[in-house]
């Protein structure tokens, strides 16, 4: 009991000082002040129109403006001072962007305003309800789509009219699966607006229990589970001059997907990815906006594992035919160029980058259309890096420095402003000429943890069985003892699309961890097979036995903590969320002998219960690998567990529902096995707020205890 109460004191404690006079952090700021103590970056740059001018607003609410041949910045703005000259409430310039070289444009989700600093004077172009929801505004045009429930509305007039609720407009489809972050999409001039629809009749009803009411309320949500019925979608073309609406539909089942929408520039067609319910095969098909007739098929890609584009078509240049398509065909993600020819039969396209390593998104093109900006990992995949490349397939890095960048070119391409962080770099960020030539350093923070008691955190990469490079993260306590003996926390992801070592602030890691580190411990983190940034070969080994590549490359990194002679083998513990509570679970209950103590948030404990378009592009449905989804499931190994397991859900979770952990607690009660579980009332797949605290509480209070 006395060393409970002193982790509590621990925990919720203040500041205390060390000897070395530093602050020693506690486990109630390391959650909630992550953001405050991270480091001093310049916030919302923007180049004003084709100029060589910029602005920032350092603290949100007031706008600076700067050249990139001055040394200071020149107040220009604050947003009380905007506020009251429009009669609006904007609690800073968030949303805001230049329409010309004297007007801003602000839209804080509710408001639309424009305003010229010059004059000092503006008006509210756009108001609406706080019922209204997936805002876009089309600044050309001066009109607003956005939903209200499940219809869509463009300046007050109602363009749908669903009266079934099952039919929903404007809201993104396929669980935001492909790339998918949006439902609505304006053409060029405005001229259209096409929008994704989804009839979800045949998807279950699933049942989440609100109690906050007295009695408790049943609130259903549509949730498609693999291997049952799903969403059907369509696009709808919605003509602001003659008022009509026309619709796609899938060319193949139903029940396909639809993703990737973008119209052409001179908005005739729309290019539209079209791919079937298996994920194995998709086309790319045009579709005339003006009839929503099918014209023709550009071109399809097949995997006998999954295709899962993610980009809509780029077109560089409003006055060429020419596009962009990202695509792994080759293994990694690069450029194809297209021609868009309605008249030949076939167009092969020109391969403008052959990179072995993944290129993440296009960013922009030069004003002539001649050159593609891009975000890449270049050769260190925990890097986030740009380059530049022309029509003829040649490439320029841009950003020399490793670490995480982020890059904003200037309308007129002669400028860049490239910010960054690294393992080494708090955060520096500079405007450089189109030569890469440094014309003025904006920022470059000191590291706010310097005042505290922090470890060390290194990143490096290890052999797997089979070879490939595994990159992980390694937190060490400030007051590390090479001849003592350390326990170790590996926190663990391993699931698609996330990486979870960067070469940015930290490491990519929580402050909790270096709370964690200081109370003696050592944190483990590893990317393994089947995470992101990797490209194909790496990602797909997962393809229909979640969990057996993933499970081989954690005990890789077990190996390499066990060579270190500080490392207690005997008191290993493990934690993950979501796909990491997966992997924990897992690790516990198939390799038993392993870990001492588990700590599970949110995990998939059997993927029939997971929804069809993730789960299905990994392990096919249920009756397509019925031995790999039994090997998968975690009621299949139960009987195994050996050590400390703690469980925990938010109880209105609507991304991996609560019935995966309660089906496994049933089964644990069937093998008469104790282990914990810990309900989240009225939280979602994670737990946030304030809240958040109690949960690191219970997380690491329970590691410490069950891990002595």
């Amino acid at each position: 009991m006395k060393i409970y109460l002193v982790l509590i004191s621990v925990i919720f404690g203040t500041f205390s000082y060390t000897l070395s006079q530093k602050k020693e952090l506690s486990l109630k700021d390391a959650v909630m002040l992550q953001r405050s103590l991270s480091p001093e970056r310049i916030t919302n740059f923007l180049w004003i129109s084709d100029t060589e001018y910029s602005t920032c607003s350092k603290d949100w609410k007031t706008l600076f403006k700067n050249n990139v041949n001055a040394d200071k910045d020149v107040e220009l703005l604050k947003i009380e001072n905007l506020n009251l000259a429009l009669q609006t409430s904007y609690q800073n310039f968030g949303g805001m962007e230049w329409i010309n070289e004297t007007t801003i444009l602000l839209n804080d989700g509710q408001t639309i305003s424009e305003y010229n600093v010059v004059n000092k004077t503006g008006k509210i172009l756009k108001k609406v309800g706080v019922d209204s929801e997936n805002l876009n505004y089309h600044s050309k045009s001066n009109q607003l789509a956005y939903t209200i429930a499940n219809n869509i509305y463009v300046d007050e007039k109602a363009i749908t009219k669903n009266i079934d609720k099952n039919i929903v407009s404007g809201q993104s489809i396929a669980r935001n699966e492909f790339g998918i972050s949006a439902g609505i999409f304006w053409s060029i001039n405005g001229s259209y607006l096409a929008f994704y629809q989804k009839n979800e009749r045949n998807v279950h009803d699933y049942p989440l229990l609100d109690i906050n009411s007295t009695p408790g309320e049943l609130v259903s949500i549509k949730y498609p589970m693999a291997g049952q019925r799903s969403e059907e979608p369509k696009i709808g073309i919605y003509s602001l001059k003659n008022h009509k609406t026309v619709y796609i539909n899938p060319r193949g089942n139903k029940d396909d997907y639809f993703t990737n929408l973008c119209f052409t520039p001179d908005e005739k067609y729309i290019l539209v990815a079209e791919v079937n319910r298996d994920q194995n095969h998709m086309h790319l098909n045009v579709y005339d906006s003006k009839t929503g007739k099918f014209v023709k098929k550009l071109f399809e890609e097949k995997n006998d594992k999954w295709v899962e584009p993610e980009h809509a078509a780029f077109f560089p240049d409003a006055k060429s035919n020419i596009f962009i398509w990202i695509s792994e065909r080759d293994g990694f993600n690069n450029l194809y160029a297209y021609t868009f020819n309605l008249e030949s039969e076939t167009d092969f396209p020109v391969q403008l980058t052959k990179h072995r390593f993944v290129i993440k998104d296009i960013l922009s093109a030069s004003s002539d259309g001649k050159e593609i900006y891009y975000s890449a990992t270049g050769e260190n995949p925990t890097n986030t890096v740009f380059y530049r490349c022309n029509m003829n397939g040649e490439n320029e890095l841009l950003t020399k420095e490793s670490g995480t960048h982020s890059l904003l070119i200037s309308k007129n391409g002669n400028y860049y402003m490239d910010s960054y962080t690294s393992l080494k770099v708090p955060h520096s960020a500079k405007i450089l000429t189109r030569n890469a030539e440094i014309r003025k350093e904006l920022i470059n923070s000191k590291e706010k943890l310097d005042e505290y008691s922090i470890g060390t955190t290194e990143i490096g990469k290890i052999k797997g069985v089979d070879g490939s490079d595994l990159y992980y993260r390694f937190i060490k306590p400030q007051n590390f003892d090479a001849t003592k003996k350390y326990p170790v926390l590996v926190y663990v992801y391993g699931g698609p699309h996330a990486q979870m070592v960067t070469n940015s602030w930290l490491g990519g890691a929580n402050l909790w961890m270096h709370w964690m580190a200081n109370q003696g411990y050592l944190i483990f983190t590893l990317d393994n097979r089947g995470s992101g940034e990797r490209g194909f070969e790496f990602e797909s080994q997962i393809h229909r036995n979640l969990g057996d590549y993933e499970i081989e490359d954690q005990l890789s990194g077990i190996n390499f903590l066990k060579s270190f002679p500080f490392v207690d083998s005997e008191r290993l513990a493990v934690h993950g969320w979501s796909y990491g509570g997966f992997m924990t679970s897992s690790l516990m209950l198939r390799e038993p002998d392993v870990f001492k103590v588990g700590v599970a948030g949110g995990p998939v404990t059997d993927w029939k219960y997971y929804e069809i378009m993730y789960g299905e592009r990994y392990m096919d449905r249920p009756e397509q690998n019925k031995e790999g989804y039994e090997k998968a499931s975690l009621m299949t190994h139960a009987k195994n567990l050996k050590g400390d397991l703690l469980l925990i859900h938010g109880t209105i979770d609507d991304v991996v529902v609560m019935q995966n952990n309660l089906a496994l607690v049933k089964k644990f009660i069937d093998l008469g096995i104790q282990m914990d579980f810990f309900p989240y009332p009225m939280h979602k797949h994670n737990v946030s707020g304030k809240d958040r605290v109690h949960l690191m509480e219970k997380i690491l209070s329970y590691i410490i205890e069950k891990n002595k």
